[in-house]
């Protein structure tokens, strides 16, 4: 069965020039959520009333382009989606927030944690590299060959035609074939996310992000550029059955990331706060209580 959500607050702010859906819930110290492609905020249904009960104000938003959020022809590029991020953390009249990202969403976290420490007070990752590794792993054919996703979305259009099919009936086997534990994604919970991704735009705005990171952004996530380094405490979370990016992403962070933790979750797969949520739950109550 999938989580009632029902009676959570859904609300939206104007920021950097798009409207962008957010759903809500508690009080406290902000925490923000970030999800990934091919999904929307309710990729964090089983952390929000847990965090929400910890003691925080859990805002869980539909990035740019995706389900509920504004989805404009262009702005995909990483200072843009960073800036979306800034001011919905203004807008709530917040100063810093505690910055948690899975997949696209960790990508963001990763660069929202370089670019604007004073704005993050913790930061969570769950499966998505660091810049520094990605762009140290993907000299390897290994990581490249898991990477091969990222070249066909280049293409113009026929991505959006061919996930977006018989009511984008590839996004729920995409996700379903990435996941380890496969009962963590029942039909009702598939069909959540076909529907947000079939709602006009979407699909184009999501694999926007991939083609803005080719095109331009190399520089800034996967370039050759100094890294600045993360003074915020960070976890990191790692589905270690991830069948898209390698765990030694993992490795050799700590030039990087000096106050860094990793907990890896030997039997899951890249959805990992949703394949055990329980356990990912856990690790974040420890983290934030430090």
């Amino acid at each position: 069965m999938a989580q009632d959500t029902e009676n959570w607050q859904h609300q939206s702010v104007l920021t950097n020039g798009i409207r962008m859906h957010y759903v809500t819930l508690g009080s406290g110290p902000l925490i923000v959520l970030l999800h990934g492609f091919p999904e929307f905020w309710y990729s964090w249904r089983k952390q929000i009333p847990f965090l929400a009960e910890l003691g925080y104000k859990v805002v869980a938003p539909d990035l740019r382009g995706y389900n509920e959020t504004d989805k404009p022809r262009t702005g995909y590029d990483i200072p843009t989606l960073l800036r979306d991020i800034v001011g919905l953390i203004h807008a709530l009249d917040y100063q810093k927030a505690i910055i948690i990202g899975h997949d696209w969403g960790g990508a963001l976290a990763w660069m929202f944690a370089i670019n604007y420490p004073q704005l993050t007070d913790r930061l969570v990752v769950m499966n998505a590299p660091h810049p520094g590794a990605m762009q140290r792993e993907l000299k390897t054919w290994k990581q490249l060959s898991k990477s091969w996703y990222i070249f066909a979305f280049q293409l113009p259009f026929l991505p959006e035609y061919q996930l977006g099919r018989n009511h984008a009936k590839l996004i729920g086997t995409l996700i379903y074939e990435a996941a380890y534990q496969k009962d963590a994604f029942p039909p009702d919970v598939l069909e959540r996310y076909r529907e947000a991704m079939s709602k006009p735009g979407a699909l184009r705005g999501g694999i926007n992000y991939y083609r803005e990171l080719f095109k331009t952004q190399f520089s800034l996530f996967m370039g050759s550029r100094q890294i600045g380094i993360i003074a915020a405490p960070t976890l990191l979370i790692w589905g270690e059955q991830d069948i898209a990016l390698d765990i030694a992403l993992t490795k050799d962070l700590d030039a990087w990331v000096p106050e860094l933790s990793i907990k890896y979750v030997p039997d899951s797969g890249h959805w990992v706060q949703q394949e055990k949520p329980e356990l990912v739950n856990r690790y974040l109550a420890d983290f934030l209580h430090k």
